[in-house]
């Protein structure tokens, strides 16, 4: 059973994303969690109204003037799905993604989750500290999608997919997903991306029928024992080629509101396919990674 007890929610100010506020609160409702609102002081942040320093830096309240931005930028309201929850306010200096690595570890945080672009986001992924103090770390990383434009108040988990890749972490990624499925009474798809089996001839592209077989063939017996082992019934999409277009296909086919990836997406080359996946996915991608 999954024990998310506490969410580090780094925000951009006064670009938050209200995408990943709402499905933070969603989570945090369910897991009876609390969450953990960084936003780390720049010069961007002061140019937005964040005072300088002192009593009136100690005095300002971050979520308090992102609910009242949001309602006077953008007509939408945080209001019922905050109610009751556990917020605490955390504002740092200095570089973002040093203090999103400080805030997890000092926190002992469980999950972190931030909208998959922006400032923070970027220097989170690009910054030189984060990949060498969570190349071990346990805490998942949440991104919430491309979504900014639906509606995040409905945001609920009916379906979810779980990339699998054969790694030696790949049970602790299915479990993962096994168990936010079960929390929310999802469905769950297992989807695996073998090599391509297109290849050059004389008048384009041919697929190789015996090598298609023997691909798909081997994928479904991994993913048939990986299932006997961990007592899983789940789906299972196999397709092959471009990883991130082909889960994003996959993910689209069975309605997924959560993809589930073994892969992290922070490192010196920001782990092969991962941060492709996230950019190209419509839907939040829960990165587990391994240890």
């Amino acid at each position: 059973m999954l024990d998310i007890k506490k969410i580090l929610l780094p925000v951009d100010y006064p670009n938050t994303s209200l995408c990943v506020i709402h499905q933070a609160a969603a989570l945090a409702h369910h897991f009876h969690a609390e969450i953990v609102m960084l936003h780390t002081v720049t010069p961007r942040s002061h140019a937005a109204g964040v005072p300088e320093g002192g009593a009136g830096l100690a005095s300002w309240d971050l979520l308090e003037e992102i609910i009242r931005r949001a309602q006077e930028k953008q007509g939408q309201t945080l209001g019922r799905e905050l109610d009751g929850l556990s917020i605490r306010r955390v504002l740092a200096k200095g570089n973002p993604a040093q203090a999103i690595v400080q805030t997890a570890q000092r926190e002992k945080t469980d999950l972190t989750m931030m909208p998959s672009y922006g400032f923070t986001f970027d220097q989170f992924l690009l910054g030189s500290v984060a990949p060498k103090a969570l190349g071990g770390s346990e805490c998942p990383l949440w991104t919430c999608g491309h979504v900014e434009q639906s509606s995040p108040q409905n945001f609920v988990i009916r379906n979810v997919v779980c990339a699998v890749d054969f790694s030696p972490h790949v049970r602790k990624t299915v479990s993962w997903a096994k168990e936010m499925a079960a929390e929310f009474g999802a469905s769950l798809t297992l989807a695996d991306v073998t090599a391509s089996v297109d290849f050059w001839g004389p008048g384009g592209d041919y697929v190789n029928p015996k090598w298609k077989t023997a691909l798909v063939s081997d994928a479904a017996r991994h993913i048939a024992d990986i299932q006997r082992e961990m007592g899983i019934t789940a789906d299972v999409s196999i397709g092959s080629g471009d990883v991130p277009a082909v889960l994003s296909q996959a993910a689209k086919q069975a309605k997924a509101d959560l993809l589930v990836s073994g892969c992290r997406p922070y490192g010196v080359s920001l782990r092969t396919h991962a941060y492709a996946i996230i950019r190209s996915t419509q839907i939040p991608v829960l990165s587990v990674g391994g240890t």
